[in-house]
């Protein structure tokens, strides 16, 4: 009996060793949402994305979310769009690791800085995350030239980002548990 609990027990340590691995969901420019004028190297910056993240668009009318290659990203172009939505709230799951380019395919957006590229690492090791985005540009859109920030971090950095958890149900859950199990 003894035994069986110490099991329950660390069954339940490990866990919730594992719960700082949960993917985290990204407002995309917080509160100011994907719009023209907004700062999304400066948002991007410090950030950590990993496979599991997702990035949540929330936009008006008159935008969109186009997911593209490097090229139609560097040229603001949208007729190999990977995928593109218009709905005003856009989730995008990041099922893979690598560079994932997304730009808004209204005429003049993308050019204007409605671009955004971020890199994601695998699950298993989030040390450090690259973000690019454009560069102030006062010619036309196709012309401008990406700039590249590195981060590097030991655990996930959030500052000022609208981030979603489900860590502390799940630990309220497991708690539950553990308190049935072990009285």
């Amino acid at each position: 009996m003894t035994f069986s609990k110490a099991l329950v027990l660390a069954l339940f340590l490990a866990i919730n060793m594992a719960l700082p691995t949960i993917a985290t969901v990204y407002t995309v420019g917080d509160t100011s949402g994907w719009a023209i004028g907004g700062d999304y190297s400066t948002w991007a910056s410090g950030k950590n994305f990993v496979v599991g993240d997702s990035l949540v668009f929330n936009y008006g009318s008159g935008h969109t979310v186009d997911e593209v290659k490097e090229g139609d990203y560097k040229s603001c172009s949208t007729g190999n769009s990977i995928s593109t939505d218009s709905s005003g709230a856009t989730t995008i799951h990041l099922k893979t690791s690598g560079t994932h380019y997304f730009i808004c395919g209204v005429p003049g957006h993308c050019s204007g800085g409605m671009k955004l590229a971020v890199t994601v690492k695998d699950g298993k090791s989030s040390s450090s995350s690259t973000t690019t985005t454009p560069s102030s540009s006062s010619g036309k859109g196709s012309s401008a030239t990406p700039s590249t920030t590195t981060t590097t971090s030991s655990t996930k950095s959030n500052a000022s980002s609208s981030v979603s958890r489900i860590t502390p149900i799940v630990v309220l859950f497991v708690s539950l548990i553990s308190y049935c199990v072990l009285h």
